[in-house]
């Protein structure tokens, strides 16, 4: 099967801003229909009426994660507007910082639903129309501080730990029926989310410009890098690659 021959529907979880907004703009520009998914409303119709307006399909739908109810209707609302899912990117997230001894319960469960049960729940209601089209790819964004840990971040390493471990169980369960299920786990990307956190000389130890010095690729990464690779992850070319856990770090994980 080729490209050309698929339907191809995306939805983006989070993909009004920073990485998530990259990857939206450029599913648009490789020709995919994508259905922006933010819980900011504004934000959401605006990504969706810039990518319209550069000639790409989009809609913004206001989508909180945590609330199965609404993203179901969302995914309806999806197939009415645009057609059945075949791409779905899981970019929603929150992060969290702060010594693990204070770390509240309330804290915990949040960081856990946003960054885990969220992406769990939008898989659950997307991959069905995978499965009737005998197609799919699924691409989940981690985080390399899963990967080799970071201090006074242990909910949101402990939640996009998880993510990795689901995508590998998922790959396994729907290999054979068509669907790929790939995760990025993004190393120092030169986001808002980036920014916010080097505000505080804790969280980060240095600077971004002294931190990117440092990286193998001597910058830091760019939201367009994790784009490119996860435009890569959805296309047929791709149907070999499955369970895989595809570091955008610039070399600083290997």
């Amino acid at each position: 099967m080729s490209d050309g021959a698929i339907n191809r529907i995306a939805i983006v979880t989070g993909g009004a801003s920073g990485i998530g907004l990259a990857i939206s703009e450029r599913f648009a520009a490789d020709g995919i229909a994508v259905a922006v998914f933010d819980r900011n409303a504004d934000a959401g119709q605006k990504a969706a009426a810039t990518i319209e307006a550069a000639g790409g399909t989009a809609v913004g739908i206001t989508v909180d994660v945590t609330d199965r109810a609404r993203i179901d209707a969302a995914v309806a609302d999806v197939c009415a507007r645009l057609g059945p899912p075949t791409v779905l990117v899981n970019n929603a997230g929150l992060d969290y910082f702060g010594s693990f001894l204070k770390v509240d319960i309330d804290d915990w469960r949040r960081i856990l639903e946003i960054n885990l049960t969220g992406t769990f729940q939008c898989c659950q209601a997307v991959i069905p129309h995978m499965l009737d089209a005998g197609w799919g790819r699924i691409v989940n964004i981690s985080s390399s501080s899963a990967q080799g840990g970071t201090p006074y971040m242990a909910p949101y390493v402990s939640a996009k730990a998880g993510v990795i471990g689901l995508t590998k169980a998922l790959a396994l369960e729907f290999g054979p029926k068509g669907v790929t299920v790939n995760t990025i786990p993004p190393g120092f990307i030169d986001t808002p989310m980036l920014r916010a956190a080097s505000e505080d000389k804790r969280r980060l130890g240095a600077s971004i410009e002294e931190i990117a010095a440092r990286t193998p690729v001597r910058r830091a990464g760019r939201a367009e890098d994790v784009a490119a690779t996860c435009a890569f992850l959805v296309r047929e070319e791709a149907s070999y690659i499955t369970g895989q856990v595809i570091g955008v770090n610039g070399g600083r994980n290997t």
